[in-house]
């Protein structure tokens, strides 16, 4: 009897393994799938429509794209608190040029994402330079770059951006949903491959979990959070000219209302398909789980409160469960180490 039990207990706990590492890294994509069925019960054909999908992909490409360029110094280690001040200085900065001084639109977009460069560079500078935490120093130059904001439109929303633009961004549609979109998958294509298959994103990965170790393995670690901070900048400098050809105006105020959904569906992508990794499909799953579960819940008559609970909660979820799997896998290794 005891020649059998030794043998059937190591078979049994890899089918355990197996099955608790298939609900990390598909967990999400279950309960969204749940919920679209809850969902499609009781709202029905309203919830199933063609109409609905198409605006639920269609209209989160400024989220994604914020997201997924945030995942690149989040990978490192370094938040990057400023996304959404770029984002606004990018639309302003489209609007004021094309609007108010006559720019071809063409014009007024590189002049858009000059300026997001530049802000992701000065934010480099003051991490990697002056050795400030990124927490403390993105946080200050999103203030620096609201009041920017403030300052350039005179406290104005500026309207009538170049049709040409808005043509580029919502026009042309493919199955009814608009090329922003197309945008977002494209550039979580190009993060994916960029962390998974190249020598910079293998290395930003190392630095965000060992920052002294890469520095005595050799590697340019300030150099990689600097480029990893313009990088986020200048994603989120697309961005504000995606957000400016969508809404065809800028305005100085709601760009900030993207800070919290970025960074729920960054610390919620972290939870699938590679648990607690930042990367890139993981976002995309998270973006659309959250304005599925808000799409739902307005559809039922929910106020417009229940936008900030939701994005909170699954911010403060994801953060919680992803420390409850570092702590149960340094548990489990220290087991490990002791047997």
């Amino acid at each position: 009897m005891t020649d059998t039990a030794t043998k059937r207990t190591p078979s049994l706990r890899p089918t355990g393994a197996r099955v608790g590492a298939w609900s990390e890294k598909y967990g999400l994509l279950v309960i969204w799938a749940v919920l679209i069925v809850v969902f499609s019960v009781i709202e029905g054909p309203i919830f199933l429509s063609l109409a609905n999908w198409q605006s639920i992909l269609g209209s989160q490409s400024v989220l994604l794209l914020l997201a997924v360029g945030l995942l690149i110094p989040m990978t490192a280690g370094d938040y990057d608190l400023s996304v959404t001040g770029v984002l606004g200085i990018s639309s302003m900065t489209v609007a004021l040029l094309n609007v108010q001084f006559g720019w071809p639109i063409w014009a007024a977009v590189a002049a858009a994402i000059l300026a997001s460069l530049l802000a992701g560079a000065l934010n480099g500078a003051i991490v990697v330079f002056f050795g400030v935490d990124p927490f403390i120093s993105t946080l200050g130059t999103g203030s620096v770059f609201l009041g920017v904001i403030y300052w350039m439109s005179n406290s104005n929303t500026i309207t009538g951006v170049s049709p040409e633009l808005s043509a580029w961004v919502v026009g042309g549609k493919i199955l009814g949903i608009p090329p922003a979109f197309y945008y977002g998958v494209g550039a979580c294509a190009i993060v994916w491959f960029v962390l998974k298959y190249t020598v910079f994103g293998r290395q930003m990965l190392f630095v965000g979990r060992n920052k002294p170790l890469s520095r005595l393995a050799g590697m340019a670690v300030g150099r990689l959070r600097f480029l990893g901070l313009v990088i986020s900048a200048f994603a989120a400098g697309i961005a504000g000219v995606v957000y400016a050809g969508t809404t065809g105006s800028a305005d100085p105020t709601s760009s900030q209302s993207f800070l919290l959904p970025t960074f729920a569906a960054v610390f919620l992508g972290a939870t699938v398909i590679q648990n607690q990794r930042f990367n890139a499909w993981g976002t995309l799953i998270a973006v659309y789980f959250l304005v599925t579960g808000i799409t739902g819940l307005q559809l039922l008559g929910a106020d417009s409160f229940v936008q900030p609970l939701f994005f909170g909660g699954a911010l403060v979820v994801s953060v919680a469960l992803s420390q409850f799997s570092r702590r149960r896998d340094a548990a489990g290794s220290e087991r490990l180490g002791h047997g």
